[in-house]
This record gives C-alpha cells, structure tokens and sequence, in this order.
C-alpha cells in the first residue's frame, strides 16, 4: 500500500480521457439486472471498490453471474422477482452507499434475516431516514450498535403503503425505496418532506427503472406514485455511460492549465446529472464544446461564481478547486449534504484548502472561497474519501507540487485516477 503520493509541478494539460463507467449506474444496474426476469448484458462496468462490495453481496445473495478478464463486461442472469432466503446471512458493504441503501430495501421485501454491516466510516453515514421509511411500510429493521447508522438487521416484512421520507438528507434513500416499490404487495406513494436534494440521482435512478420496463409517475419531486406486485424485465444489452463526477477533474484540469482536454463516454445524452459541472465551468469562463458522447474544455480566464450546488453535490467538490484558480471569492451554496458522504466534505475541504494558502470561509450548509496569494506545499488528507484525493491532485496545476496522502482511497470509484491524469499532463 502506497502511503503517499508526490505530484511535481505540472506546467500543462492536453489530450484525451476515456472514462471509466459511472459508480452511480453501475451498482444501480448490477441490483435491478440480478431482481429483473431474463438475462443483462452490462457493458462498461466500473471495476472499483463499491462495484466489488456489490458483486460480492449478489453473489451471496444466490445471483449467478460471470465477468469478463477485465471486469468491464458483466453477463447476470436475473432472478426474476426480489430475494427469498432460506437461511440467515450477513453482508459486508465496505464504505459503498450505493450498495448498502438499495441493498437493505430489496431485502426488506420479503421474510428474510441479513446483517448489513460496513467500514468504520459507514457506521456514520446516517441510515434512520431510509429505515423509517421502510417500517411505515411494515419493515421490520434493527439496530445493532447505534440508533440510526449501521450495522442493521432487516427480517423483511415491507408491503407499500403511504411512506412519508425526509428528503434533505441523501438521494440515496428514494432511490432505495423507488427500486423496490414496484416488487411490494401494495401500491406506495411516497411523501417527500422538505426540499429533496441532488434530484438529477434521482432522474437516474426513473430512467434506469424506465429500462427494466417499470414506469413511475410523480409530482415535481414531491409525491412518488408506484404500483406494487410489478416485474422488473432486462433490457437485454445495457453500456453503462462514463462517470460524470470523475469527468469534472480533466474538465477542470483543463480550464485551469489546458490546452483542450477531451472526455469521452459522457455528453449532450448522458442521464446523468453532474454533466452539469461542465456548464458551471463555462459561467466561469471555460470554453466548452459537447457532442453526444463527449465533452471538451479549452482554458481561458476564470472568474468566481456564487451558486446553489445542491443538485450537483459531488462534482461541485471541483469547483472548490477551480475556485483557487479564479478572480474573485467563490461561494458553493446548499451543500449540507457533503456533510453525510465518505467523510464531512464541508470539514475536510476547508482544513485542506487553508493549508495551500486559501481564505475559506465554512458555514452549515456552505463554503466562501479567496484563491491563495501564494500557494504552498502542502500534504494533503484524504480522509479515506476518494473525491478528497482527485480534487487536490489539482493542486499540481498551480506551480507547485502537492503531497496526496493514502492515495490509494482513489479505488472506491477510479483505480486508474492518478495514471490518467498523468497521461494529459506535462510535468
């Protein structure tokens, strides 16, 4: 294991970047291909942390499926229907929010005993919403350490019915419920109470159900209406598109020190929500060009933006950086829920970014943002969360080396980060 790693100064960035498959589509794809009738082609898969700990769950859930030599090409053969269990099991999820929610509602559906358990870091990423919710349905869920965070037990029981769900918290928790309702004996309409955030996961989520061949109606992201005792159906063949998050540190890279960077596997069709960064890079002054499948950024000068993020929580931990490379002071607005993720984001970026000589301002739900005068060297904390470690890899672009610890956090979502990189750059 790789203790750190020491970026030298690089001066500038061009060329092309294929991108790995999104996490997000991924192990929503690997959950409904394994409940769905038939037999799902995935192309593109993401071979990382969170898609192991989901390949792992399924197999010893009784799913049967093969994968290709470089784990890109996934064959499963559906079950047809939601897990029945003849005997207790226990599933460990790492830190993989993508596969413990989804994951504990699925199990929910029927008289089941699992243990779902994780990581040191999951056992405070807060759960009791989605659990609340499951028990107004008539699951029966348990603690076993903590109120309100993992490890937790499901004996199944959920029916539908009328769900109420706090909907500032994480996307997540919908998107749990929205995979499973459809396999419920009831019909389920879901109240959501507050403003939902990062409502783009949840237009993920709709499109990916919508392929499986299950339709769910809403009111403007507030009532969710699904008919129960439904059949999830295999699409047949599925190429999961690439990662939108992971897209935003070449885009980035290149309006900071480019030369043109090109990412391909996303663009004007992508159902994915955080292609959005490259429109908040042009506000900024980046030139962007998009096709179908790819997006291109071209360096020019970069101004500071205030702007409400909540729809882009992930990506918008890149702006944070481009924001030391703009005029001005940088507001990034409506993010509490960078709280709840891999590690406190909000904490961890303003630590961070007052080592490199940044003035930041850390507010509950919001972060200011004054470029350095000088920028230092620094070792920068990862804090075990891979988006903490591609973000300061930015670093490199402002004259200066910078110094990333535990780098290795990087293979929850993007094992091949740092050589991508590597290969745009020009030390």
């Amino acid at each position: 294991m790789q203790d750190s790693f020491n970026l030298k100064p690089i001066s500038y960035v061009n060329g092309t970047v294929f991108l790995p498959g999104s996490k997000s589509i991924s192990n929503r794809v690997l959950l409904l291909s394994s409940i769905a009738k038939g037999t799902t082609y995935l192309d593109n898969l993401l071979d990382s942390h969170d898609t192991q700990h989901m390949l792992n769950a399924l197999k010893k859930l009784g799913v049967k499926y093969s994968l290709s030599d470089d784990k890109k090409v996934c064959c499963i053969q559906g079950i047809g229907q939601a897990f029945h269990l003849s005997q207790p099991i226990s599933l460990y999820l790492g830190n993989a929010g993508t596969a413990i929610r989804p994951l504990l509602s699925v199990l929910s559906l029927h008289k089941n005993k699992v243990l779902l358990s994780g990581d040191d870091r999951m056992r405070e990423r807060p759960i009791k919403h989605l659990v609340d919710a499951l028990k107004q349905g008539g699951a029966v869920i348990e603690y076993e350490e903590n109120k309100g965070y993992p490890p937790i037990l499901t004996r199944g029981g959920f029916i539908g019915g009328s769900i109420f769900l706090n909907g500032n918290i994480s996307s997540q928790f919908l998107t749990s419920l929205l995979i499973s309702a459809p396999l419920a004996l009831k019909n389920t309409t879901i109240f959501i109470k507050g403003n939902l955030v990062s409502k783009p996961y949840i237009d993920i989520t709709l499109d990916l159900i919508k392929r499986f061949g299950v339709n769910i109606k809403h009111d403007s992201y507030a009532v969710f209406y699904i008919k129960g005792q439904q059949e999830y159906k295999t699409p047949g063949n599925y190429i999961i598109e690439g990662d939108a998050s992971s897209a935003s540190y070449f885009l980035a890279a290149a309006a900071i020190k480019g030369g043109s960077i090109k990412v391909t596997g996303v663009g004007k069709k992508s159902i994915q929500g955080d292609i959005e960064f490259a429109n908040i890079l042009k506000k900024m002054g980046a030139i962007i060009y998009w096709e179908d499948y790819s997006i291109t950024c071209t360096r020019n000068e970069l101004n500071a933006i205030d702007l409400d993020m909540n729809h882009i929580p992930d990506a918008a931990m890149t702006i944070a950086i481009v924001a030391l490379f703009s005029k001005g002071t940088t507001t990034i607005r409506n993010i509490y829920n960078w709280r709840v993720k891999e590690t406190d984001r909000l904490s961890a970026m303003t630590i961070e970014l007052r080592k490199i000589g940044a003035k930041v301002e850390e507010g509950k739900d919001f972060l200011s943002i004054t470029p350095p005068v000088i920028f230092k060297y620094s070792n920068i904390e990862t804090y075990n969360d891979h988006r903490m470690a591609m973000c300061f890899s930015l670093i490199s672009l402002s004259g200066i080396g910078v110094n990333i610890l535990n780098p290795n956090c990087i293979s929850k979502t993007f094992p091949s980060y740092f050589k991508d990189f590597l290969s745009i750059s020009n030390i």
